[in-house]
């Protein structure tokens, strides 16, 4: 049975500053939504059992440990010492581009946070513009107990918000998808047309704005709903 490999403090344990964030981000891939991220500092690396035995990159847990482990973040006073979120809109997004509306959301994110880090640790290879020295780290969410922790704190936030967007437009499947690009998404989007919170910069969205009766039918869609 092969063995399941966790983050660690490792990386945090490599640098030379006391308080060190990790950060993360949720959803660059969508065809809808914002982009969120997460900024997380550790009071302790002496942390529980029951969120050491959770915390991992985001997209390996079930929705239940996540929602679990986000749970766990925000009472554990004493183990975590801050942190925060950061989101950057479609709009955002659309002028521009996601990179630069991901390093936007991370900045925000930093900013969130109560306390200054001394250093942060990025997953991924976008470097914001921090108010601290930094570093990125490919699949950080993998391998920094402190970027995986943001990163639950980033994807759950989102989901929470995608959630709620399903509310007013239930047809499009966000509660479930996430406003990813899905087969029913896809379809949903041809059948319905295209929302205020569709990016409108990505395909096959992009393409779809040349088709006016898309546009209509969106129209149709909100008056009946």
């Amino acid at each position: 049975m092969t063995k399941t490999v966790r983050p660690t403090f490792d990386l945090e344990n490599s640098c030379q500053e006391q308080l060190i964030a990790g950060i993360d981000e949720a959803g660059c891939g969508p065809l809808a939504g914002s982009v969120v991220a997460g900024a997380l500092i550790f009071l302790t690396q002496d942390i529980p059992d029951d969120l050491k035995a959770i915390v991992n990159d985001s997209k390996k847990l079930t929705e239940k440990k996540r929602l679990k482990a986000y749970d766990l973040i925000q009472n554990l006073k004493g183990t975590i010492l801050d942190f925060g979120v950061g989101i950057a809109t479609v709009g955002e997004i659309d002028s521009l581009n996601i990179g630069r509306a991901t390093r936007l959301a991370m900045e925000r994110a930093i900013a969130d946070l109560s306390t200054k880090p001394d250093f942060a640790l990025i997953d991924g290879i976008r470097k914001p513009n921090l108010p601290c020295p930094s570093m990125t780290v490919i699949k950080g969410d993998a391998t920094s107990t402190s970027i995986a922790a943001a990163s639950i704190v980033a994807k759950v936030t989102r989901d929470k918000i995608m959630q709620e967007l399903d509310l007013s437009y239930p047809a499009y499947g966000w509660a479930k998808n996430a406003g990813y690009g899905t087969a029913s998404h896809i379809e949903a989007i041809h059948q319905h047309g295209i929302t205020p919170h569709h990016r409108k910069s990505f395909e096959p969205i992009k393409s779809l704005l040349g088709a006016p009766i898309q546009l209509n039918l969106f129209d149709a869609y909100t008056q009946s709903t």
